[in-house]
């Protein structure tokens, strides 16, 4: 009985993680290419007061056995990398990936990170950078004449200048950097992920090549997260928590009785 207490515990712990993850995913359903986390969980240790094909007689094995579980814990919260819906924004610089791949970010501080959000901006230098002034890797750079920005869904970014509209010059290329296992990046906020040992190295590559999928200027892609499903799991979750509670609430009635037994 006081085994129940314990495994139910475990039950209350994994589930207040798991409605965590679906918080953070309902609350990031706007945010520009963000993608869902799904908890995976796995049992615990178990008690074996009998193993199956222990030895009960001569000649005899038990064909079962009896194993009685720990409780459960989070094994971990997956990134789910499918595509979220690209809608039109109508702005040149809004830049959308049409399948795998992420834009290089560049810090302050040197350090190259990953985003699938494509809504930038140009500075006052004129290079092309994120919402938080982060610059694109490989920079580029927008003359101050330029009157329009072309991309193209190869990365080609190319610019018409005032006085020659009639010419268009290139300015520069979009990369974009495919990974074995994106699930094995590092989520730092910002919508920026970074290299991790789990991830494997990036693989930069044109748009369109080796993988990685298109630039489509004028889009963006929204969160893939899923509403009604994330309700779905909020619902199974509250009622776990709640089968858990009651667990813990009926071992408790039998060590109640238990103890009356005593007096």
């Amino acid at each position: 009985m006081i085994r129940a207490l314990y495994t139910s515990a475990t039950g209350m712990n994994a589930q207040t993680t798991n409605l965590d993850n679906t918080a953070h995913n309902l609350a990031n359903v706007n945010t520009t290419g963000y993608k869902k986390g799904e908890v995976s969980f796995q049992d615990l240790l178990y008690y074996n007061q009998q193993t199956p094909g222990g030895v009960v007689a001569q000649g005899l094995q038990s064909p079962i056995g009896i194993q009685i579980g720990s409780g459960t814990r989070v094994s971990g919260i997956t990134k789910i990398f499918t595509p979220g819906a690209i809608i039109n924004t109508q702005n040149p610089l809004d830049i959308a990936i049409e399948g795998e791949g992420f834009f290089q970010v560049l810090l302050p501080n040197g350090e190259v990170r990953y985003t699938r959000d494509g809504s930038f901006r140009i500075n006052a230098q004129g290079s092309l950078v994120t919402s938080d002034g982060f610059l694109v890797s490989p920079q580029i750079t927008i003359p101050p004449q330029a009157v329009s920005i072309t991309i193209g869904s190869d990365g080609t970014v190319s610019v018409q200048n005032a006085g020659a509209l009639n010419t268009t010059t290139v300015v520069g290329q979009l990369t974009l950097v495919r990974f074995q296992n994106p699930a094995g990046l590092s989520a730092e906020g910002r919508n920026l992920f970074a290299e991790t040992a789990a991830s494997g190295p990036p693989i930069i590559s044109v748009p369109g090549q080796n993988g990685t999928g298109f630039t489509r200027q004028g889009f963006l892609e929204r969160s893939n997260v899923d509403v009604v499903s994330e309700l779905i799991n909020l619902i199974t979750s509250q009622r776990a928590y709640e089968f858990n509670t009651r667990a813990i609430r009926t071992a408790d009635n039998m060590l109640a009785a238990t103890t009356e037994l005593v007096r």
